[in-house]
């Protein structure tokens, strides 16, 4: 049994199909263009041998192409191919030699239909107005484009995340899933490095919002350049999951009583703001009192980088914490 896309088929359907793979009733070879994990039922995966088809080769595509060109099968030496054409058609089958014959055997009838014998790289370049990109917003390249977006954005490297902005931009994914990833990067890797990063991802999202492509194309690239460019810290990424850890590890402990609300009647009768210090009423607005639980007193979450405009805040937060007893021992 071979059925072909079995990605397509619903969980049910997939399902129907564990009792005759079980007793060998059939021997079943189902082919995905998808990632399997995603797409396929984890009974059937586990009952089964994967095996990943990689792209071809430039190698292998061109011997295919040549073989095209001279076989029977093929066009039989009706055309020939020019090596800057030849090489312009392997670059769009991006290893994919259905790609690379479909293309071959429509610009062969341009060709032939202007009484040529050769296929110019011009002809072929009208033929094909555009190279397919290899890109499904509803499968993992979806996710794997995406995620190389943002690692080379991570990784400053500007040149790489404008080819997987315009690989996503060609495929036609929502502008605002890429607006969204943008803004995610900003406080995920630059943070502090950079305070102005987030403002400008938001103000990118809020535009692509407004105005749609094509015109999203410019303002995608411009947060996307200013992004790769910043300065980079994850201090903020690791601060909250370092509290976060420690609040789902029971960390927590009761508010200090001098913290707690007082607006109402038999608040100070429960000691509830008692003591509370104002800090606009001491010089430099920082009183010393304690405003975490005893839990956590002494836990420091926040370690700023030296990188971009967040040495700053290393310089103010240990004087913060100085003037607040919580000095590093």
């Amino acid at each position: 049994l071979v059925p072909d896309e079995i990605h397509r088929f619903s969980k049910a359907q997939q399902d129907s199909l564990l009792p005759a793979v079980e007793n060998r009733g059939v021997t079943l070879i189902a082919a995905t263009t998808e990632n399997p994990y995603f797409s396929v039922i984890s009974p059937l995966l586990s009952r089964s041998l994967l095996l990943t088809l990689e792209p071809l080769t430039d190698d292998d595509l061109k011997a295919l192409v040549r073989r095209a060109l001279t076989e029977e099968r093929g066009l039989g030496g009706a055309v020939t191919l020019p090596p800057d054409a030849e090489a312009h058609l392997l670059r769009i089958a991006g290893g994919d030699a259905r790609r690379a014959l479909t293309a071959l055997e429509a610009a062969a009838g341009s060709a032939l239909a202007k009484s040529e014998q050769e296929i110019t790289l011009q002809t072929l370049e009208e033929t094909v107005d555009r190279a397919a990109v290899k890109y499904d917003k509803g499968g993992d390249q979806h996710y794997d484009v995406a995620s190389a977006l943002i690692k080379s954005i991570r990784g400053s490297d500007v040149d790489a995340a404008l080819h997987y902005l315009a690989r996503m931009i060609e495929a036609g994914e929502d502008p605002r899933f890429i607006a969204r990833r943008l803004i995610i990067s900003a406080s995920e890797d630059i943070g502090l490095a950079d305070p102005t990063a987030l403002p400008t991802a938001v103000a990118a999202a809020q535009a692509v919002a407004l105005i749609g492509f094509p015109e999203a194309a410019l303002t995608l690239s411009h947060a996307t350049i200013a992004l790769a460019l910043a300065p980079k810290s994850n201090s903020a990424t690791t601060a909250i999951a370092a509290a976060m850890e420690d609040v789902r590890g029971g960390l927590a402990g009761p508010v200090p009583p001098h913290l707690r609300d007082g607006h109402y009647k038999g608040a100070a009768k429960l000691g509830h703001a008692q003591g509370y210090v104002y800090p606009h009423d001491v010089p430099g607005a920082i009183a010393s009192q304690q405003y975490a639980p005893d839990a956590v007193a002494d836990r420091r979450y926040y370690e700023p980088t030296r990188y971009g405009a967040e040495a700053r805040y290393a310089d103010v937060v240990e004087r913060v914490r100085e003037r607040l007893g919580r000095a590093q021992e």
